[in-house]
């Protein structure tokens, strides 16, 4: 179960900015997300675990190439889990996005550097707090070519010795993906001021907007 830091702080502020307004804009802009991608052909996917998908998507969505970001579940043994049943760490699913880029802009290259740097691939089924399965650091590869570069790079990584650790980000093919529950969207956009986003995302957030400036959508 995801860590809340500060809960009295956190009730509090959702006693004063109820969620349902940005329920309904979640909703919305899935399905605009949703329309969009299935009529671009241009456009390619990359799904991707680093922990908890409110910091995945928070991070991705400012990066200029990528077209959405939609947080949900993949590599699990049910259909259509649902937010709870995952976090019991039963049902086999990461929390991830699914990440649609424009190649012209952004390759999945520099995706997946982000995708390195951005959070620990040596902790194995967690991420700070956040401990258990559904937050294990995975990429999951849409076509061959995305196998090789995700374990090109995973080798590469490990042979400059990066981490003192040994890396332990799991390569899988892609099976299915489902989007996770619609407050589950944008939360971070949606809910700056509550305390796991006060206190873990931004943080992550302000250290990759630092570190990948150049990448950054203006």
């Amino acid at each position: 179960m995801k860590v809340i830091l500060f809960i009295t702080y956190a009730l509090f502020l959702v006693t004063l900015n109820p969620m349902g307004c940005n329920k309904i804009k979640s909703t919305e802009n899935l399905e605009k997300k949703n329309i969009m991608n299935i009529n671009n052909s241009d456009l390619d996917t990359a799904t991707l675990g680093t922990g908890c998908f409110w910091c995945t998507e928070a991070i991705f969505e400012r990066v200029n190439g990528v077209v959405s970001v939609i947080s949900g579940y993949s590599g699990g043994n049910i259909a259509n889990p649902t937010y709870e049943e995952v976090c019991e760490g039963t049902t086999g699913h990461a929390e991830c996005t699914q990440i649609t880029f424009d190649p012209s802009i952004i390759s999945y290259d520099e995706l997946l550097e982000i995708f390195w740097k951005t959070h620990d691939p040596t902790t194995l089924n967690k991420q700070g707090n956040d401990v258990g399965t559904q937050y294990r650091s995975v990429i999951f590869y849409h076509n061959n070519e995305q196998k090789q570069k995700a374990e090109y790079y995973k080798q590469k990584l490990t042979d400059e010795k990066i981490w003192d650790k040994p890396i332990v980000t799991e390569i899988t093919k892609f099976e299915k993906f489902y989007p996770a529950e619609n407050y589950h969207q944008e939360y971070y956009e949606n809910n700056p001021n509550q305390g796991y986003c006060v206190y873990v995302i931004t943080p992550k957030v302000e250290k990759f907007e630092k570190i990948f400036n150049d990448k950054l959508k203006k």
